[in-house]
């Protein structure tokens, strides 16, 4: 896997839920702060309709997770591992 997009922020537990277990699996990933970056803002808003929730994990394919739990998160490694 590559080009992961990992849009989130410094307070968000479930961003640092989704990146440990990223981390676990030793897949790489680009963390964006969308407190501090304006442009990824836009962008995660752009994705949800004008209701941007964290994390949103964007994937090399275009497909994105948002908010994902660790079981939907393990199944999109996995299918991209197959």
């Amino acid at each position: 896997m590559n080009n992961i997009m990992f849009y989130s922020t410094a307070w968000c537990g479930d961003c640092v839920r989704s990146k440990k277990l990223l981390e676990k699996m030793n897949i790489s990933y680009e963390e964006i702060d969308i407190d501090f970056d304006k442009e990824a803002y836009k962008k995660v808003n752009e994705l949800q309709n004008r209701k941007p929730r964290i994390p949103t994990i964007v994937f090399e394919d275009g497909t994105y997770l948002v908010e994902p739990t660790d079981v939907e998160l393990l199944e999109k490694i996995k299918s991209y591992q197959n």
